[in-house]
């Protein structure tokens, strides 16, 4: 058995789902099920090429998201969720939903309504 250093399950969530990148990541790739690294860029415009790819290797590395590596020329690079990744797909529906709902009664207009 490995001992966490965390005190409890809902601090281990926060540490493999939270900040600023790791949410979003995970929501396009459950929206888009298979994504490559250009198209992630597109998708979340204000992070950086090396944010993006610290984020993705955490993801991977906690077992969320796989990589799958396609040997052809120039290479091509796929992410997808794994079942832990998919298991977070009705939190971060209900997460979405609770999103709708707050910007609607705040009168907020987000600049992309559609996600």
């Amino acid at each position: 058995m490995i001992q966490s250093p965390f005190n409890c399950h809902f601090e281990l969530t926060i540490e493999l789902i939270g900040g600023k990148w790791k949410g979003l990541i995970l929501w396009y790739l459950h929206d888009k099920k298979v994504l490559r690294n250009g198209e992630m860029l597109r998708l979340i415009p204000k992070i950086t090429q090396k944010m993006l790819t610290q984020q993705l290797r955490d993801l991977e590395n906690n077992g969320l998201i796989r990589r799958v590596i396609y040997e052809q020329v120039p290479p091509k690079v796929e992410y997808s969720l794994t079942s832990h990744g998919e298991a977070l797909c009705p939190i971060l529906d209900m997460m979405h939903s609770w999103g709708i709902d707050y910007t609607r009664d705040k009168n907020i207009v987000l600049a992309c309504s559609n996600h």
